[in-house]
């Protein structure tokens, strides 16, 4: 494991941490905002990978400067591609992370072997009033009052976290261990910058859902997207974009909320190593294929139940299926 700094080209410092060794798998955190909390995902898959992980500026032990935008981030995640690999990398983002990797697969197809797009939201907005409705009913009264208090004042450093703590909860799929699995994700833990969250999230709010899904329709990268069948954030938000890559694999995996590597970790792993074997031959055949054909072989964009979380399993009755944060939103 080693820690460096990527400068973006603005000059702005990013920390990046490397481990493992073999193929080169980048992964980019949600948030916006939030510092990279990704490291147990990196340990999972780091004696196949070599795993980078990086804090999105203003985040963590990147330098905290502006300006927060998408295309600012995605030129960012640009320099620490470059930086770590010669070549195209699988990338895997989480939640808000998805969105950011998705975007700099769309602006940089060259760069990426494979996307992994875990527990993201789509590309409209018109999930958020069900999810607060569902995090309300996942939530304690208790924790609803403690919520309320907590965000109606200024808050001490251990005060934010313990409000990110009690929102986070929500997010997972065993209520009995909920609140252990959100301190998890709390730790270590850095200050929010809630001026990048509140700009990000205002931009993604503003998107053209129809230009973006028409870039979509044309992206040439294979791609898996993960669900939790238990997240709080509506999966059919993201049916328009499974609906629009052409070449785009989907599991469920069973019992799992929005942060599959703690609920679910040894099934996420079997469904990411089996997705990256599974792509990996045949990657420029897929790639040359007309996107428009859903019919060529070797482009899924498919919902089959398997039993492995791979395409060409048979099993109708595996709860896994393949069609292959409130910050972490």
């Amino acid at each position: 494991m080693s820690d460096s700094v990527v400068e973006a080209n603005d000059g702005c410092r990013l920390w990046t941490d490397r481990r493992g060794g073999g193929e080169c798998l980048v992964l980019c955190h949600g948030g916006p905002g939030l510092a990279d909390y990704l490291e147990p995902l990196a340990t999972m898959l780091e004696d196949r990978f070599r795993v980078v992980r990086w804090n999105q500026r203003g985040s963590g032990r990147s330098q905290r400067v502006g300006p927060y935008t998408t295309g600012r981030f995605v030129e960012d995640l640009s320099a620490v591609v470059t930086a770590v690999s010669d070549g195209p990398v699988v990338l895997l983002g989480h939640s808000w992370g998805a969105g950011l990797a998705l975007q700099y697969a769309l602006r940089h197809p060259g760069q990426v072997r494979a996307l992994i797009y875990m527990s993201g939201t789509g590309i409209g907005a018109d999930w958020k009033d069900r999810w607060r409705r569902n995090v309300k009913a996942r939530t304690s009264d208790a924790d609803l009052r403690a919520i309320a208090q907590l965000g109606q004042r200024q808050r001490t450093e251990e005060e934010d976290r313990r409000l990110a703590v009690l929102q986070w909860t929500s997010d997972f799929a065993d209520r009995a261990r909920a609140a252990d699995l959100a301190e998890q994700l709390a730790s270590p833990w850095y200050p929010i910058n809630y001026e990048c969250n509140a700009a990000l999230n205002a931009e993604a709010d503003a998107w053209d859902e129809a230009d973006l899904r028409t870039r979509c329709q044309a992206l040439g990268v294979p791609t898996l997207i993960v669900d939790g069948a238990c997240d709080p954030r509506p999966r059919d938000a993201v049916n328009s974009l499974h609906e629009a890559l052409p070449l785009a694999d989907r599991v469920t995996l069973p019992d799992t909320g929005h942060v599959p590597w703690l609920e679910s970790p040894e099934l996420l792993r079997q469904v990411v190593l089996e997705y990256t074997d599974f792509t990996l031959p045949d990657r420029e055949q897929r790639r040359m294929l007309d996107p428009r054909d859903r019919n060529s072989p070797g482009q899924s964009n498919s919902s089959r139940v398997v039993p492995s979380g791979i395409p060409g399993g048979t099993s109708a009755d595996s709860q896994v299926g393949l069609s292959a944060a409130r910050l972490r939103a």
